[in-house]
Parts: C-alpha cells; structure tokens; sequence
C-alpha cells in the first residue's frame, strides 16, 4: 500500500535508476513455514519483487521453450498432478501394462536452492541473453542473496528451471533416458533392470558434480521395484492403484480435526480425486461435517 501510495513516483524512480545502473537490490526478510517440513523463506521488499515480475516476464517466454516436456514445476499447464498421471502412464508403458517387471530410480537433489552455483547460473543465461543491460540486472537480482537462490523469489522458481534444464538435457540426450520426469529437485527415472538405473546414477551424479556444482542426497536415492509402489508428488503409485502418501492423509485429517473451511474441505477432496480414496474421502467428509455439528459457530460462518 505504501509503495502504491506514490506509485508512478516510485515506478519513474526505479526507471531512472536502471537508466544510470544505480539501483542495488535490497535486504531480504527471513521467516519459517511448515510445508509440511520446516522450510526458510526469504521475502524481498515491494520495489524489489516489481523488479523480479518485470525479470520473469522478460526471460520466461525466452527460455520456456527450451525445457523438456517433463519438467513440471512452476510451468503454466504443468504441476503435480500434471506429474503424477505422466508418471503412471510411464510405467504401464515400459512394464507393458503391468505384464513385465520395472525399476524405478527416485533421487533428491541435496540442498538444492542452497547450492545454486551463481556463476555457473549466470553463465548459462548468458548463452541466450546478450543484451548487456539486461544481465547486468538479473546479476544484481542473482548475487543479491547468498548462498544460492532465497526460497521466495519469484525468479527462483524460474532461475531454478533454467538451472536444472543443464540436466535435463543431459539426461535426455546424453545418457538417452526416455522415461525420465523432474519436479524441481527431485526426479525418478525409469529402466527394465536396476543394472540400468545404477548406470544411470553413475551418470548424473558425475554430471551434477561436475557441472553443476551439486550433489544428489546420499539417503534419498530409492530404488523400488513397480509392485512395491513408488512415493512420488504427494502419491503413491502401485501397479493398479494410486494412493495418498501416509503423511499427507494424516496432516489432512489433523488439520480438518483442528477446524477448515468448506472451501479448504473441497480442496482437500480434489487432491484425493487423483487417487483411489474413495473411503478416505467419505471418512473426511464425516470428519468436517462432525466437527460442523460439534462447533456450531464454524457452521454458521460457513453459512
């Protein structure tokens, strides 16, 4: 509101000081969330974020279509459940309907936001942006915290994206991995034999190290045969069903227990029609519609 107050004052100023190179970019404001697990968030000020939308808008349309179809995170027309139904039609794919035996291969990036390599990043902006003005400003957006990218920008996400299409492509084209998706930091590939995916770890843990100045979490490498369900996105997925993570189901329970809205209940119940849950849907109908009754003054906000 502040910096709307005196708006086009503010948005001349910002102007003038891209025209002459004197804008720095400011401090950030640290907080915690749990999401589920503890996560470090960095917020910018207003004049700063005006700044990252005006990057984003510019350098998004110019890298987009340079990512690979699989990459799901923060990409319009993606996401996780984009992510989850490709991974499922992967593995009917490659076990040929379920009649053959598969492997799956999920691994974890360690720290990834924190070890975003800034010159290794900016180096790979530059292969596509040569315009001078325009890196000197993402440099000053890039190098305005330390170390790697803060946990909400909106720049990270997309910084991230480019950061990680480097692998992507690696992986796509160097090492000829078809059955491979990303979301972020995490990613599964998928073989006929765990002989192939331990040629494939071998691969990418090289190329990150050496390329990307990066290394997978050493207790986060899973490898599982298809039967025995693979965790991915929240959901499990079994050869003829998919199902809630155990951790997501009870986080969801707990928090209808301590009292949602009915806009967050039919959020909850779009999350489960990705899944077969049909009875855990009606158990948490019965459990927000209970605590409805118990609590009559949540019923009657709600009306």
């Amino acid at each position: 509101m502040e910096f709307e107050f005196n708006l086009e004052e503010n948005i001349f100023n910002l102007h003038r000081e891209f025209k002459s190179k004197t804008y720095k970019h400011g401090n950030y404001y640290g907080f915690y969330i749990t999401d589920p697990k503890i996560r470090h968030i960095h917020k910018a000020n207003v004049k700063d974020r005006v700044i990252h939308h005006a990057v984003y808008s510019v350098l998004n349309p110019i890298f987009e279509p340079t990512f690979i179809y699989d990459s799901y995170s923060c990409r319009k027309n993606k996401g996780t459940h984009k992510g989850v139904h490709r991974l499922e039609r992967f593995l009917w794919k490659i076990s040929k309907n379920n009649f053959k035996s598969c492997f799956i291969m999920k691994c974890d990036i360690r720290k990834f936001f924190e070890s975003v390599n800034h010159n290794v990043l900016i180096s790979i902006i530059e292969k596509r942006i040569k315009d001078e003005n325009a890196i000197w400003l993402v440099k000053e957006v890039i190098q305005s915290f330390s170390p790697g990218l803060p946990i909400g920008n909106l720049t990270s996400q997309m910084f991230a994206n480019i950061y990680l299409n480097e692998f992507d492509q690696f992986v796509k084209q160097e090492v000829k991995i078809p059955f491979y998706l990303r979301y972020t930091d995490d990613f599964i590939i998928i073989a006929e034999s765990k002989e192939k995916l331990e040629y494939c770890l071998s691969k990418v843990s090289e190329f990150l190290s050496e390329n990307l100045k990066m290394e997978l979490h050493p207790n986060k490498i899973i490898v599982r045969k298809y039967r025995q369900g693979i965790d991915f996105l929240g959901y499990v997925q079994f050869p003829h069903h998919r199902v809630l993570r155990t951790k997501t189901k009870r986080r969801i329970i707990q928090k209808i227990k301590q009292g949602i809205t009915e806009q967050s209940l039919q959020s909850y119940l779009g999350v489960l029609s990705h899944a077969n849950s049909y009875k855990l849907s009606q158990e948490i109908k019965n459990l927000f519609w209970f605590n409805k009754i118990k609590n009559p003054e949540d019923l009657r906000d709600s009306e």
